[in-house]
Order: structure tokens, then sequence, then C-alpha cells
């Protein structure tokens, strides 16, 4: 891995998390980014997105090196040999977990064995804290270093890896290990509370038991279909983003990666979305995870609830509408600007968000719950409230500044309409208003049918009466679009597939941004999924596949791939990446699983 002027490539990174907040640590062992104590917290390393200003904790060989780095067997706890000409050592590192909970205190460990030979190592600790406006307050306190600054308190503990030394606003130190031979470096931050100051053996321990929790979570899947290791590798992925606390999914724990280098389009994706919930949920759900399913589904009603009957595009881990938002004097991840803590696509419309809404909710039922009724009435007004603002224009689920009739909107009402309907039928909705539901229903599929469909493109276009495409428009095979307009929904994934395709299987959003950003990765995997429910199987896994190669080295997707470089772009790991990645596979097995009467009429479109 080679760092262009400071900054490592975006697939260089691993995640670490403890179901509170997410580190990334870069191929060359420095971690990055990290917010303390929570995931939506100002940083305390953030060299991601300012090498000199934002701060990190490298842990490295002195001389030069070669990593290779995996993940430890179906867990998230990562280890990486680094092998000098002198020797080789292992890293083993984590965020702790005690016993399957979260521990009191955030605790990072870097545990260092020796395999062969003798390395010299070193590490250094830069805490920058709140984005790095906040100079740190550094001191020895009962043997161990504190770092302290708005209202963090980072504890320095190390055995065998040297004496700590403090040089102005960083601690660093350096040791040699040899074969058979550990050392132990740790982290443990509280805020507004005492500072621990954990034993050897407890962080030992700590180490070796997060591993166990790791697997003891995954075991309970019953996932039989193909590709087991890369569709657990994202659900280990997906449980990172899932905030233990309150059980709110977020999008990614990362702000202001760029979609394009040196772009502005740099957002603040530590937030829960309806859209990208709904998707977890669905995915989760297809892996038989009832447990986590119940926590973020309830979650995500919580959340709604706070707005009812209006539902928000995304809210905060606490489950409360987002508001706070600022621009930050960093430099921004290779010079793209603004750095940005908070988002403001926080006041839009986005009404296919109620749909997300709808579906979440009915496949909950579908696998075997039931709602309260203080939940089903809310979960009507919703309906209620959409049946009279579909009619207007929206922001779209792109988040646009151009408020149009975006088709995937419409879409998504129609689900809405049509989902609740259905619970309405199984009795968990009141059915006070099913007449006039199944009149807007009828009324939003003949508006998009009449006004978003292009014979000239044969194609569904991206808003009502334009000529562009939009690949969010796949998202109709979930819905069960294909059901009543197969021909044209066919030639629309050909449509798509060929007008915003970005070369490798890679697809761009929508037209006006090809060559503008980089592909959207999600937009392939719904390839992949409207494929296999147009029963063109062989098709859908190709494509599979071939998405596979933009996983790094560790099996991370980003938001977005540079078409020409292949480089990974945006907020990292991407949420949205991981959990379209899970349901299609889910997809292609189950249409395995119908046999070949599926795989008549393969050719439509």
């Amino acid at each position: 891995m080679r760092r262009k002027k400071g900054f490592a490539p975006i697939g260089a990174y691993a995640a670490l998390g403890d179901g509170r907040t997410v580190a990334l640590v870069a191929a060359d062992g420095a971690i990055d980014f990290l917010s303390l104590r929570d995931i939506h917290a100002p940083s305390t390393f953030a060299a991601l997105l300012d090498p000199e200003k934002g701060g990190r904790f490298g842990l490295a060989p002195t001389a030069s090196f070669d990593a290779n780095r995996r993940y430890l067997d179906r867990s998230n706890v990562l280890e990486t040999t680094y092998t000098t000409r002198d020797g080789a050592v292992r890293v083993t590192e984590a965020l702790s977990l005690q016993d399957g909970g979260l521990l009191p205190w955030t605790e990072v460990v870097r545990r260092v064995e020796g395999l062969s030979g003798e390395v010299e190592m070193t590490w250094r600790v830069e805490p920058r804290f709140d984005w790095g406006r906040v100079a740190p307050a550094i001191e020895m306190r009962r043997g161990s270093v504190v770092a302290h600054g708005a209202g963090l308190r980072v504890g320095i503990h190390t055995w065998d890896a040297g004496d700590p030394a403090i040089g102005g606003d960083a601690v660093q130190g350096v040791f040699r290990i040899r074969e058979g031979e550990r050392a132990l470096l740790a982290l443990c931050a509280t805020e507004d509370e005492p500072i621990p100051m954990p034993l050897r053996a407890d962080v030992e321990r700590r180490i070796d038991r997060t591993v166990e929790v790791w697997r003891r979570w995954l075991g309970g899947w019953d996932y039989e279909g193909p590709w087991a290791e890369h569709v657990a590798r994202s659900a280990l992925a997906l449980k990172l983003l899932v905030h233990a606390p309150s059980g709110a999914i977020v999008a990614a724990p990362t702000t202001s990666l760029p979609e394009r280098i040196g772009g502005d389009k740099n957002y603040d994706y530590r937030y829960m979305w309806v859209r990208d919930a709904a998707f977890t949920l669905d995915a989760l759900i297809g892996l038989g995870l009832p447990e986590q399913v119940h926590e973020s589904f309830s979650c995500l009603l919580r959340a709604v609830r706070s707005t009812a009957p209006d539902v928000h595009p995304f809210y905060t881990v606490d489950g409360e509408a987002a508001q706070r938002r600022d621009r930050l004097p960093l430099r921004g991840y290779r010079d793209s600007r603004p750095v940005r803590y908070g988002n403001a696509a926080a006041s839009q419309i986005q009404l296919g968000t109620w749909g997300d809404l709808i579906e979440t909710t009915s496949m909950y039922v579908r696998h075997g719950n039931a709602l309260d009724p203080d939940t089903a009435k809310m979960l009507a007004g919703c309906i209620d409230r959409v049946a009279i603002a579909w009619q207007d224009a929206d922001s779209g689920m792109w988040e646009l500044d151009d408020r149009r009739h975006y088709t995937s909107s419409k879409m998504g009402v129609w689900m809405a309409f049509d989902r609740g309907l259905a619970l309405v039928e199984h009795g968990e909705l009141p059915g006070d208003h099913v007449a006039h539901w199944r009149k807007q229903r009828d009324a939003v599929r003949a508006f998009v049918e009449a006004r978003c469909w292009s014979d000239e493109l044969g194609a569904y276009v991206e808003f009502a009466g334009g000529d562009s495409l939009d690949a969010g428009v796949l998202r109709g095979a979930h819905m069960g679009w294909q059901d009543h307009s197969a021909e044209r929904f066919g030639l629309t994934i050909d449509a798509v597939r060929a007008g915003l395709d970005a070369g490798g299987g890679l697809l761009y959003r929508t037209t006006r941004e090809c060559g503008h950003e980089g592909a959207f990765l999600a937009c392939s995997f719904w390839l992949v999924s409207a494929l296999a429910k147009m029963s063109r199987i062989d098709e859908a896994e190709a494509l599979f596949e071939q998405l596979l190669d933009y996983e790094n080295d560790v099996g991370l997707l980003s938001e977005e791939v540079d078409p020409s470089s292949g480089d990974l772009l945006g907020n990292f790991p991407q949420g949205l990446s991981h959990l379209t990645l899970i349901n299609a596979a889910v997809t292609i097995a189950a249409a395995r699983d119908a046999g070949p009467s599926a795989r008549e009429g393969a050719g439509v479109g």
C-alpha cells in the first residue's frame, strides 16, 4: 500500500467495531478514523480526512515491510502479518466486547506476536479531539499515559511495547519483538467518567472472547445459498453498522469520503436511513437473524413515531430528527472539500421513504411477527399522509436539489399502498381507509405508466416527462412492479444496463452522473436482483461474480468505484453495498430453488 500525499486508498482500510463505534485501520497499521465514544460523535482520529491535523494511532515495523491481512474466520477481529527482512510479526486487533455486550468504556486492543526473527516496531498515538479543533492535554497517570480534551479521556496502556515518550500533542514508543514474544497496546476511552486502568490479563482475555462473540452472533444464521463466505462477510460488515445502544442501522461509519476525487459530493452518512434500514432488515431476515431484526425494526419505529405521519429520509442513531450541520476545518480526503458534520438532506421530502417503511413492516409481519395497536395506528396515519403527498414533486432517492416527479419515488409510494393493503388483509392495520388506499395505489400506477414511460428509450425514465435513465428504477423488481408490467420492466433492465454502463459490470446512478462521479455499487447489485426476478438467472450469476472483484482484500465494499481505475470511492464500508450484495445472493438462491419452470420466458426484454 502506498499513500498519496499522506492519504491511503479507501480500499486499503479494514473496519473494527464494537456496536458503539467503528475504527478504520489502513494496511500500513494506522488507525486513521475513529469517533469517540459514539459512531456519530466528533472524531478523535481523522487522518483519513486530514493527514496533518486529523490524528491517528499508528503501529507498524520501523523497516520496510510487506503486509498480509484477514479477518479471523467469521469475526470482525483483524489479523495482519508484517514481514520484514529481519523477521515477521502478527498484529491482532479489535474493539473489545465483553461476553457479548458493550464494555463500560471503548477499548481498542492491538496485540503483537513475534513469528520469526526479530522485528523492531514503532507506535504513535496522536489524538485530535473534536475534528482536530481541540488540542489534547497529555500526562502520566498511575503508570499510563492519559490524553484528554472535549470531555473525552483516552488512556494509552502498553505492555512490553517500549517506554511511552510524550512529545507535545502525541505519545510514541519503540520496541523489538522476537519469535514467541508478545506485546500489547490498548486505548481505553471514556466521556466525563473516571479513567479505567485494565490489567493485561483482562485485555488479553477480552480480545480472544471478542472473536467468540462475533462467531456466536453469526452462528445463528440459516443461509445455505451460494457465495456463503461473501454473504457472511457482508453480514458482519452490516453488524458493524448497528448501533447497539439503540439498534439503529447507520448507512456508513464515515463522513465526507468523496464520490469523485476533488469533488464536493462529500456527505455524512452516520445516520439511520429509512431506505437502508429497510433493505438491511430484509437482508437480516433472509439470513435468519430474528433478534437483530426485531431490535432494529423497533428502533426504526421509535424514530418514525417522533415525526409521524411525516417520514424523514433519515434519523440520528438516537432516533431523533437530524438537525446539526457543520462544515469542518479539515483538508478533506485527497483535497475533496467540504468536510461535513451533518447532512442537509434531513429537510428533504423523499416520498419513496414511506414505501420503504411500510415494506419493512410487511416483511416483519410476513415472518411471523405482529404489530401492537399503537404502531398499527401510527403506520396507518403515515399511509394516509402519503395518500395526500404523493402527487407532489420530491427530491428522490438520490437526495437531489431538483424537485421532480421521480419514477422511483412514485414506485415507492405504490409499494406503500400495496403493502399497506396486504397488512389490512392480515389484520395488522386498521381498514378504515382501504377503499381510498386502493384508489390511490391504482392512481400512482397509472401515473407511472402514462407519464414515466418512454417509447423512445424503451424504459421507465428518471422522472415524469424526462428522457434520462435512473438505475434506482431497478428497485421495482423488489417491489413486484414487474408482476404487472413484465414486458416494460424487462425492457427497462436492458435500457438501464446499456445506457448507464460504466464497464466491468458497473452502473452509474443516472444519466446525468455518467462520467461525472464513480459507479454506484448498489445499482449493480439491484441489477443482479432484477435479472434474477425476471428469471434471467445465468446473467444474474455472471454479473454477481464480476462484482465480487470490487471487494477489497478483507471483503469490504465502498459506496462507489472509479470505473477508470477500479479505486473505491465514497463512504466506507457502505451498508447499502453490502446489504444489496446479500439480497442479490438470496434472490438468486430463491430463483434457483424455483426450478426449471422459472427459466421459461427468460428472454423477456
